[in-house]
């Protein structure tokens, strides 16, 4: 996440939430000391079309190339903006594929576009009245779209203060590292642990991204337990 703010007010108060966290968690309250201020940034996109359109590019990939690919993907709208979903709809699959995407993004890209214009994907005024849970069961039916992408939508673009994406390898290593843990924990784990940074555990997930950066290469040793779960790609090294 990056650490400059953002002219996008939080839609919560975030000193209060540092100081709720510091109350019930002391750990924390040490990592948010070395780390200082909650220094975040929304996303500026217009709208959820393109916020999940901009997630997909980030899949799979470094963040420096999925900038590069979706710069491009940007390039075949009109007048410098993004492509709407009805003008993406009608971009040869071999023009995407040229633009640096797989197959399978060409595929996610286009069943974003479609319901969009279907309206299962909801314009942005109507996200912000919709709970998370709904915008997670709606959003991960168009193709390539899972809860992780969604948490990153709701944490990053709606500002929710309450999103623990316990699959992100961020989160669990930075969980690891704070308290710590030898091993990555199972994301059943840390869900149950992070019942405790309840309404704010948004703010706890940010300072666990911060933890792996304080740590540096120090942060390798800290590796998977066997038993679990290949884990998803985090946005440390993009934020």
């Amino acid at each position: 996440m990056n650490a400059a703010t953002s002219s996008i007010p939080l839609p919560f108060d975030q000193v209060e939430a540092r100081a709720h966290l510091s109350r019930i968690d002391k750990r924390l309250a040490g990592l948010m000391k070395r780390v200082g201020p909650f220094q975040f940034k929304l996303d500026d996109c217009d709208s959820v079309y393109e916020s999940l359109l901009e997630a997909i590019m980030h899949q799979s990939i470094a963040g420096k190339a999925a900038q590069a690919i979706f710069a491009r993907i940007k390039a075949l709208g009109t007048k410098g903006n993004c492509p709407t979903a009805e003008e993406l709809l009608r971009v040869p699959k071999r023009t995407l594929r040229k633009c640096g995407l797989s197959n399978a993004k060409v595929a996610a890209v286009r069943d974003l576009a479609q319901k969009t214009i279907d309206g299962v994907v909801p314009a942005l005024a109507q996200a912000q009245k919709m709970s998370d849970q709904e915008l997670v069961d709606r959003l991960i039916s168009v193709r390539g779209i899972g809860a992780w992408t969604v948490e990153m939508f709701l944490i990053f673009r709606l500002g929710r203060p309450d999103v623990l994406p316990i699959h992100d390898y961020g989160v669990q290593k930075g969980y690891a590292l704070t308290y710590r843990k030898r091993k990555i924990p199972r994301p059943k784990e840390l869900l149950k642990f992070g019942e405790r940074w309840r309404p704010y555990r948004t703010v706890a997930s940010w300072y666990m991204w911060r933890a792996v950066q304080l740590a540096g290469s120090s942060a390798r040793k800290i590796t998977k337990a066997k038993r679990s779960a290949k884990s998803t790609r985090t946005l440390v090294k993009k934020r």
